[in-house]
């Protein structure tokens, strides 16, 4: 069933399963929020925006909150911002603060409290964050710190450490030990892992709890409510910090209080090695309907876990990234709006500067074929149709097979396959092309000869590009180099100086030049 983490199992490790559950050889663990002696956190809990009915534009609230500093009562506009902050979803919230000049922003972050603030800090990208908590005394932005979820929080710190390390340090130094013990934790990992992306937050309880102790301890009133996302499955740790297994919430509720929570547990689950990289994290949550999924180190110690928004947030980067390299760039680090000039044309020079090398391949193949070219003028007529129709070949193709190996459907074993199915494509669009290409020859009032050459010259060169297409972004793949660099303006620089120079030698011969 989707949600239930029983579908199969072994550790994700690099994007491969083996068949073994991981040996109990690790340290206490201590990141469990409703571990039997853990600590717990303090988690403030996540506002649904399901619940709304009418949300407010980030112009309206905007304009609110503007009139709640400048027209202030000898109350102050403290309360006034908090009702308007509290009808709106953090999302809208911040949205909303980016707009709001210097002077009114400090107003407004002063009054909506650490916890509130966290919701809209934690709904912002990372340096947008780190910039609201610039403008906050060290430990105001240490409290807001403190209510985030700890990977929220991390995202943010690290951000600091680039802008500002001392800044980033002063503010651990403000919050308590063990919050900053798991930001720091959560920032050993490169970002871009299962354990830069995980939360330390979630629950566990011992394989000798029976239900009702389970239940007791998890309602205990030392500690706020887990955030919802982390709440869908129960985790079950050995003292040693092992994973023993994962309980469904909604089975661990259904049970008896004297049932033994070890009875109800799934030991064989899905468990991803903190060192895998993002991508693999994504494909393995989506492929078994995980709702969430346990983060573990080589001796299999529970670390945190990785939440299904967490995954949202990876696809939409992994996509983003993909699109911005198919289009032929660099993709940015930040914000469009935020990137300036310069940044864009760092990004995107290399590319074209490459780009323009490889076309000038173009120029060599026309100067190897001048003297056909001037003795059949008529072969110059076709030159930007054939190019131009192999490279948008090329690029239907690269455009699917990326897309095939960057969802899993496809891997280097299927190499063969892959290739005879896009051949197979392009024989039948290169027959479609030539009969087309040879209509426009005789319309524009060519030999016969002529026609017939380019005809050919048109389904082999759709058929090249096809072939090309397909089986450059599995190689890539296999070496290890992500097949998005094989973008839409590199295959078609390509196809236009291979794709000219099989043109002009078909003419060659048919032709006798």
């Amino acid at each position: 069933m989707a949600g239930e983490p029983d579908v199969t199992r072994g550790r994700i490790e690099d994007g491969r399963e083996n068949g073994m559950v991981p040996t109990p050889l690790a340290a206490p663990h201590d990141a469990a929020i409703a571990a039997p002696n853990g600590r717990r956190r303090r988690v403030r809990p996540r506002r649904s925006i399901a619940t709304l009915v009418d949300i407010p534009s980030p112009e309206s609230v905007r304009a609110d909150l503007r009139d709640a500093v400048e027209h202030a009562t000898e109350v102050g506009p403290a309360e006034r911002i908090a009702a308007i902050a509290s009808t709106v979803p953090p999302a809208t919230l911040a949205d909303a603060l980016a707009g709001l000049p210097a002077v009114p922003l400090r107003t407004v972050l002063a009054a909506l409290g650490p916890e509130r603030l966290a919701d809209v800090v934690a709904a912002l990208d990372p340096a947008a964050a780190a910039g609201v908590l610039l403008r906050l005394t060290r430990p105001a932005a240490a409290d807001v710190l403190e209510a985030m979820a700890p990977d929220d929080a991390a995202d943010v710190v690290g951000e600091l450490r680039e802008e500002d390390a001392p800044v980033a340090e002063q503010l651990l130094g403000e919050m308590t030990a063990g919050e900053a013990a798991d930001v720091r934790q959560l920032l050993l990992y490169p970002p871009d892992t299962a354990g830069g992306i995980m939360t330390t937050d979630f629950i566990a309880v011992r394989p000798t709890d029976s239900v009702g102790t389970a239940v007791r301890r998890i309602r205990a009133p030392l500690a706020d409510e887990v955030p919802p996302e982390s709440a869908s499955y129960v985790y079950v740790t050995e003292p040693s910090g092992r994973l023993a297994g994962v309980v469904p919430w909604h089975r661990l509720v259904r049970a008896g209080e004297r049932v033994p929570v070890s009875a109800l547990m799934e030991p064989q689950t899905i468990t991803i090695l903190a060192t895998a990289d993002q991508e693999t994290v994504a494909r393995a949550v989506r492929e078994h309907r995980l709702l969430a999924a346990p983060v573990v180190d080589t001796t299999g110690r529970l670390l945190g876990i990785v939440t299904a928004d967490d995954v949202a947030d990876v696809v939409e980067e992994e996509t983003t990234e993909d699109i911005e390299r198919l289009g032929g760039s660099q993709p940015l680090e930040e914000p469009y709006l935020r990137a300036g000039p310069l940044t864009l044309v760092r990004k995107r020079v290399v590319w074209l500067l490459l780009l323009f090398l490889g076309a000038t391949y173009t120029g060599s193949v026309l100067r190897l074929f001048s003297a056909e070219l001037e003795q059949t003028v008529a072969l110059a007529f076709f030159i930007p149709l054939l190019i131009g129709t192999g490279g948008n070949a090329g690029s239907q193709t690269v455009m699917t097979v990326i897309r095939a190996l960057a969802i899993g459907e496809i891997a280097w074993r299927d190499l063969y396959r892959v290739w005879v199915k896009e051949a197979s494509v392009g024989l039948l669009l290169g027959g479609i092309m030539g009969v087309v290409t040879l209509g426009r020859a005789l319309l524009l009032g060519v030999g016969p000869d002529v026609g017939i050459a380019v005809a050919i010259a048109a389904g082999v060169i759709v058929l090249w590009a096809a072939t090309v297409a397909a089986i450059l972004p599995l190689l890539l793949h296999r070496l290890k180099i992500d097949p998005a660099v094989v973008s839409a303006p590199l295959i078609t620089t390509l196809v236009d100086g291979t794709g000219l120079f099989l043109y002009l030698q078909i003419a060659r011969y048919l032709l006798r030049l």
